[in-house]
């Protein structure tokens, strides 16, 4: 068994639905975890962002919208007008969440997972439906019947162990060898729908991404596959966002370990939740092109050569919290604790600390509970300063040149540097 995973971008069209075709045509064995279409996501988060207002109407209006751009995929897929029955059951469900919602700011991360997860059951729905109409006999399949999370809403992690039965037994029976199934989503122990974003990630589509990775890698691991191919708009694993910095150059092989170290600091092509699956059954990981199966694209696995090239990682959207005892005492364990913990209840992950004898600075992803957590601190007794509109920037092989590009200025505040790495808190330009 092979794990193919298709993002969003590769089937925003239908000439990216085709090209799936094209790429899996010679397959045999195959699991393909499909994420929602192009920026269904995002117009997803604003049905979800006018539930929060009980803006019915604003909600109704994406969701029309959002019936359009999969209606007209489907026109052009089928070559005229077609009516797919279980995607308008969908729509209608959709339609009946977003206007029967009762919402507290309580139930946040429940409501958005349940809105969410209609790009992913949408998008599958019509995949698998056109792979049967073009001569590929496959079986849909629901992930939240088969993956078993945490009863934890908007980063959930998976029960393997308690997976496995679930996904192998909707694999069996029938003659199909292809199975197609949704990235990102799974079901909690109360039966509602639950999604797999890194935790601590900001509310955004980028979580759904790594998310969708994450469910290629655990169906990977439970299948025991012979490999997982991640297929993208770019020819492999590239050493920075190129929409960032333009000289970007593509990295040929990675090790686990350095994967998940780039992951750390930020890197969103995998997320470490994505590469221990593979690790534990030593399975390799290849980032292909979509556009071009014949390329090689960047493979991960157990040994890799050294990567020769820095490697530039932006977090964007980051929210830097200094934190000092009113009392001014040392910022020591105890206070430590009492201050994670806090920050834990609000969901909220550090990706850099920094601390002198009495600050505590935090470099945090902006997120809906970040002032519930200021405030949370305060009552602790802790004074809070709150920079917004920051970024983190890591350099890992960093030269002379990056270090005078990006490290040094007026726009940076914090600067934490090792013989290889340095990561720079600074301010958005």
């Amino acid at each position: 068994m092979k794990v193919y995973k298709f993002g969003g971008a590769s089937v925003k069209n239908a000439e990216g639905v085709r090209n799936l075709r094209k790429i899996i045509d010679d397959e045999q064995n195959l699991f393909i975890i499909v994420s929602a279409m192009g920026k269904t996501t995002n117009a997803l988060e604003r049905v979800f962002g006018a539930v929060q207002k009980s803006d019915r109407a604003a909600a109704m209006a994406e969701i029309t919208a959002l019936r359009e751009y999969h209606a007209a995929i489907i026109d052009d897929l089928w070559h005229g007008p077609r009516r797919l029955d279980a995607v308008e059951e969908l729509f209608a469900e959709l339609e009946r969440v977003a206007a029967n919602t009762v919402y507290r700011t309580e139930d946040a991360e429940l409501w958005y997972d349940t809105i969410v997860a209609f790009g992913e059951l949408i998008s599958t729905t019509i995949i698998s439906a056109y792979l049967n109409y073009a001569g590929v006999a496959n079986r849909w399949i629901d992930m939240r019947r088969c993956f078993l999370t945490e009863q934890r809403h908007k980063d959930a992690g998976v029960d393997i162990e308690a997976s496995a039965p679930r996904l192998k037994a909707a694999l069996e029976g029938g003659g199909e060898t292809i199975f197609v199934g949704q990235g990102f989503i799974g079901g909690a122990p109360d039966g509602t729908t639950t999604t797999l974003g890194p935790a601590g990630s900001d509310y955004s589509a980028a979580a759904g991404l790594l998310g969708s990775n994450c469910s290629a890698a655990v169906v990977a691991n439970i299948l025991e596959a012979e490999s997982m191919s991640v297929w993208k708009d770019v020819d492999g694993v590239l050493n920075a966002d190129p929409k960032i910095f333009p000289d970007a150059v593509q990295i040929a092989e990675l090790n686990y370990l350095d994967t998940i170290e780039l992951a750390y600091s930020g890197a969103q092509i995998i997320h470490p939740k994505t590469i221990k699956p593979l690790q534990n059954k030593n399975i390799p990981l290849y980032v292909r092109p979509f556009g071009d199966k014949r390329k090689p694209g960047t493979v991960i696995r157990a040994m890799s050569a050294p990567v020769d090239v820095p490697i530039l990682i932006l977090k964007k959207d980051q929210v830097l919290l200094t934190i000092r005892s009113r009392d001014f005492s040392f910022v020591l364990e105890e206070k430590f604790a009492t201050i994670f913990s806090l920050l834990e209840r609000f969901r909220i992950k550090a990706n850099l600390i920094h601390n002198s004898a009495v600050n505590l600075s935090l470099c945090v992803d902006n997120s809906w509970h970040i002032d519930e957590a200021v405030a949370a601190l305060r009552e602790a007794g802790f004074d809070v300063m709150k920079a917004e509109r920051m970024e983190l920037l890591t350099i890992r092989g960093y030269t002379d040149d990056l270090w005078r590009r990006y490290a040094r200025g007026p726009q940076v505040f914090i600067r934490q540097a090792t013989q290889s790495t340095v990561r720079v808190v600074r301010k958005r330009d």
